[in-house]
């Protein structure tokens, strides 16, 4: 299946709009796109308590896999930032263990026509993963 990074990129605003960000106002959505097609988004999440906060990419990550979603061929990841949201160390962990040949596309909200593309291996190399 072919990827088109726009209508990924343009999903993963659209989950934007789900952001619940009182705290820190910084909106973020993420769109995950499986092998078959199917796009699922997520958005950030705050808690008073920093800690339990959760970004964009996760939550997309976790709908998916509890959905019984599996194999993922692409992530999107938008927010109102100069050349876009990079994701963090834990977003990246988890779309090594679940998604590791996915390419990963990054804009800023204000201009979605500017993609940069990563690879999630790329973004973590050497991550911690079991062998079965």
């Amino acid at each position: 299946m072919k990827i088109d990074p726009k209508k990924l990129v343009a999903a993963a605003d659209k989950a934007r709009e789900g952001s619940v960000s009182p705290y820190s106002r910084f909106k973020v959505g993420a769109a995950l796109l499986t092998k078959g097609g199917e796009i699922i988004g997520g958005a950030n999440v705050e808690s008073a308590s920093y800690g339990l906060t959760c970004c964009a990419e996760r939550i997309a990550l976790f709908k998916a896999l509890t959905e019984g979603k599996k194999h993922f061929t692409a992530v999107a990841v938008v927010a109102r930032c100069d050349d876009g949201p990079m994701p963090c160390g834990a977003c990246r962990q988890l779309l090594r263990e679940y998604a590791p040949d996915a390419k990963v596309y990054i804009a800023d909200s204000d201009d979605l026509k500017t993609i940069r593309t990563f690879t999630v291996k790329g973004l973590l190399p050497e991550a911690f993963v079991l062998v079965p």
